[in-house]
């Protein structure tokens, strides 16, 4: 079997390797995440302000389904990375077989159970009064195509754990497009509304999953599975299951505080408040794609290399990859700061919503130019296969720091102690990051790689 693509992680220059495998994944974050601004853009339009909330009040569900297959995606692709630094493809190819069976049996098992307690789900997660019946539309249609999503974001992973990033790319390219293609013709030209973006939605997981299907089966890939690399195999599950909590903890975090959120702006400001989050949440995803893309193209080369005890160049990636991210976070900032009204202006006509997002936007992004050290910092413990500190350093920002804030600010600052969590919890969350990863550089890479 070749696997000159993955050789590549471990003998090209750090710089040059990381703008490989960087580009193409902030590409691929790039029209994704344009997917979801100008998907939010024409359901705004076309539907209302109200249909924003709705989908702000579904995706926490369908994302933390989702994120089961990212989950065991990063954490078996860790495996991989490391397995074929080392030269072990055998593990490789198991440890793939087992991704897959994985992911078909939690999502499927997750998804049962939330098409039958659909009503109660949804208040709970903050779809109340006018946007509760449009957020059910959405979410019944939406969950049907989770499994597709699932194996296609478990795929992307190994796709780029196997240093095919330009592959990766396509992954997440062709389901954004063809979400906006179909949300045009479902939403403008059939008028069929929520159920309309919904089934867009859906579609275009669809075709994503028969690309990575596709890719597999061809010459492209590395990994040639058999029949026997299905069964699960223990040690690899385990394997599988500690790095992977990771991201699903990461991802739980981020449902818990949509959840948590939507119910506090509610009851502070109503529908208004939480469509101007749901805005600015859209906007956290799409501004940041390029400091995302360079995390993404940071943790095949860290585990590549640690697995090929290649600790000086495991250290020149962090390196790199801090001052790289650190300079597009900049940029965004400065974006964002200038700009918050007019990025508004392009989601809703709603004057109430007009007036209450650019402030909350300007708060939300304060401390950007610092969250490198947040994303390369957890990213690498979790390539390298420590999976507590991984954990720890995942469940910082939201879990230890962001989530009891928006609980204790509110009581003395109202609406506007929301957005201040934002900023104070980056900040703590940046400091106890750079002291991890600090003590990590300074007693295990330098000495081992002396």
């Amino acid at each position: 079997m070749s696997n000159t693509a993955s050789k590549d992680l471990g003998t090209q220059p750090i710089g040059k390797l990381l703008i490989k495998q960087a580009v193409p994944a902030s590409i691929g974050i790039l029209v994704m995440s344009l997917n979801i601004l100008v998907d939010t853009i024409f359901v705004g339009n076309w539907i209302g302000s109200t249909a924003i909330a709705a989908i702000n009040v579904v995706l926490p569900v369908s994302f933390f389904i989702a994120a089961l297959g990212m989950s065991i995606g990063v954490g078996g692709s860790s495996i991989i990375s490391r397995a074929l630094g080392a030269n072990n493809t055998t593990k490789a190819l198991q440890t793939f077989g087992n991704q897959i069976t994985l992911t078909l049996l939690f999502t499927i098992l997750l998804i049962i159970p939330g098409l039958l307690y659909v009503d109660d789900i949804i208040p709970v997660f903050g779809g109340k009064g006018a946007i509760f019946e449009p957020a059910k539309i959405y979410y019944t249609i939406v969950l049907y195509g989770i499994p597709f999503l699932a194996l296609c974001m478990m795929g992307n992973t190994v796709i780029r754990a196997e240093g095919k990033p330009k592959f990766a790319m396509y992954a997440m390219m062709i389901p954004s497009v063809a979400n906006l293609v179909l949300d045009y013709v479902f939403i403008n030209l059939m008028d069929l509304g929520m159920a309309g973006a919904a089934w867009a939605s859906t579609l275009s997981y669809l075709l994503c999953f028969l690309f990575v299907f596709w890719y597999f089966l061809s010459k492209n890939s590395e990994l040639k599975l058999i029949k026997c690399q299905f069964k699960l195999k223990l040690p690899i599950v385990k394997e599988i299951g500690s790095l992977g909590f990771v991201t699903l903890s990461r991802q739980a975090i981020v449902s818990i505080t949509y959840l948590f959120m939507n119910n506090i702006l509610f009851d502070l400001g109503g529908e208004t408040s939480v469509t101007a989050y749901a805005i600015v949440g859209r906007m956290l995803m799409f501004a940041l794609f390029p400091v995302f893309g360079i995390t993404q193209g940071f943790l095949p080369i860290a585990g590549f290399n640690y697995g090929a005890n290649q600790y000086e160049r495991v250290k020149q990636a962090i390196s790199t990859a801090l001052k790289y991210a650190a300079a597009l976070a900049t940029l965004v900032f400065i974006m964002l700061m200038i700009f918050p009204e007019d990025i508004t202006r392009l989601f809703t006509t709603d004057a109430d919503v007009i007036k209450e997002t650019p402030s909350a936007m300007r708060w939300v992004f304060a401390a950007t130019p610092i969250i490198a050290v947040q994303l390369i910092g957890a990213a690498y413990f979790q390539a390298v296969g420590k999976a507590i500190p991984a954990l720890l350093l995942t469940l910082t920002r939201q879990g230890f720091f962001f989530i009891p804030l928006i609980f204790i600010l509110p009581k003395f600052y109202g609406e506007l102690g929301v957005w201040m969590s934002f900023p104070i919890s980056d900040v703590l969350s940046t400091i106890v990051t750079a002291l991890f990863l600090h003590r990590e550089v300074k007693l295990n890479l330098s000495k081992t790689a002396a």
